[in-house]
């Protein structure tokens, strides 16, 4: 073997390593794992279906397009890393001596598929089609498991998006919600619906960090949306929290963090910038007028609600400013439908990102955010 065929090897090895080690971090590792050559794939087929999609007049029109997003970019997956590992053991065969490369690709591709109608006796093309066929084998088995794990957790997380259809109508708005348990009289009783949603945000954090591609699974419906429900609870409790005249529930806060937590953690994949640490003055994307609609809103349905309207203001952006620039850069992304104080701001963040990496940023301690969080809820103006 000269030197230059030493070298084509070495790069036929990288490349299939490569590709294996990106099909291993995407659907093995329990963590949200960064693959260039899977995020190449998503934003590439992101581009083609916003392309396919921005022509349609109707939201539910580009909806239904868009739906098809990531089932196909995930289906493609899988023949994107055989190309990927035919391509790289075919230059690894030419090295050997598998001339010409035609021939060498046609072993490559014969291999992986376990279809044997290519073969060469000598010993080391024997071993590395023999390698070459337990990866192919090793890919459909991760594809096997792969996916069901996938649409259990997406239909996990469906359930309560269309449970919340129930409390807080389509779309949901948080006054709808709040208006609603106060004319069923639930409205100081509602500890297990913020346990509920405090749990559905830590499973969605753990999901969607360890199979990012569920952020873009659309509902089975088009006026639902993840992202919008994770707004609309999590302002429903801000606002039960400084504006309606109810003894505090303790797990209002808790939920609350779980919610900004998961958003933060899920917009760190995806490179959404956000402050960890935000200052009491730090703006939001809702405006003091619009916060003033939904208070005469709770007001003339007859909802309590405390009498200083500026001092509830100032609370309730206290809790927004922690999740607002996640959940609106999620929701930009993700191309959520119409959704109050979510998905109808204007965002920076257009589609997911080719070369950009989330920030790193210092953990801020428990003790100092929950200081902040004080601070935030009584000094905003």
């Amino acid at each position: 073997m000269s030197w230059v065929d030493g070298i084509v090897f070495g790069v036929g090895g990288l490349i299939s390593m490569g590709t294996l080690l990106a099909a291993v971090r995407t659907v093995v590792v329990p963590r949200a794992e960064r693959s260039f050559l899977v995020r190449f794939v998503y934003v590439g087929m992101g581009l083609l279906f916003s392309l396919l999609a921005r022509h349609r007049k109707s939201y539910e029109s580009r909806d239904t397009v868009l739906s098809r997003y990531a089932s196909t970019t995930l289906m493609s997956l899988p023949f994107v890393w055989a190309t990927g590992i035919i391509y790289g053991f075919s230059l690894m065969f030419w090295a050997n001596g598998v001339r010409p490369y035609r021939e060498s690709l046609m072993l490559s591709g014969s291999s992986l598929a376990t279809l044997g109608f290519r073969e060469k006796n000598d010993l080391v093309s024997l071993v590395l089609a023999i390698i070459e066929a337990l990866i192919g084998l090793g890919i459909v088995a991760l594809l096997i498991s792969f996916l069901p794990a996938m649409y259990s957790a997406f239909s996990s997380r469906e359930s309560a998006v269309a449970r919340l259809e129930v409390r807080a109508g389509t779309p949901p708005t948080p006054e709808a919600m709040i208006i609603l348990a106060h004319n069923n009289g639930a409205l100081e009783s509602m500890e297990d619906t913020w346990t509920e949603w405090e749990h559905w945000f830590i499973q969605i954090e753990e999901t969607h960090q360890i199979f990012p591609a569920l952020s873009f699974f659309r509902s089975v419906r088009s006026d639902r949306s993840w992202v919008v429900a994770a707004g609309a609870i999590l302002d429903a409790a801000a606002i039960m929290q400084s504006t309606v005249a109810v003894p505090n529930s303790p797990a209002v806060p808790f939920m609350i963090r779980s919610g900004y937590m998961a958003l933060r953690h899920i917009a760190d994949f995806f490179g959404i910038d956000y402050d960890p640490d935000p200052q009491p003055a730090a703006p939001i994307t809702v405006r003091r007028r619009e916060f003033y609609e939904t208070y005469e809103t709770l007001r003339n349905a007859g909802v309590p609600v405390v009498e200083d309207r500026d001092q509830a203001w100032s609370d309730f952006a206290g809790w927004r400013v922690n999740y607002d620039n996640c959940l609106v850069g999620l929701a930009s992304i993700t191309s959520a439908p119409p959704g109050k104080w979510s998905s109808d701001r204007p965002s920076p963040y257009h589609r997911l990102p080719l070369f950009h990496r989330p920030m790193h940023r210092p953990r801020t301690p428990l003790l100092r955010q929950l200081v902040s969080r004080s601070d935030n809820t009584r000094g905003r103006q």
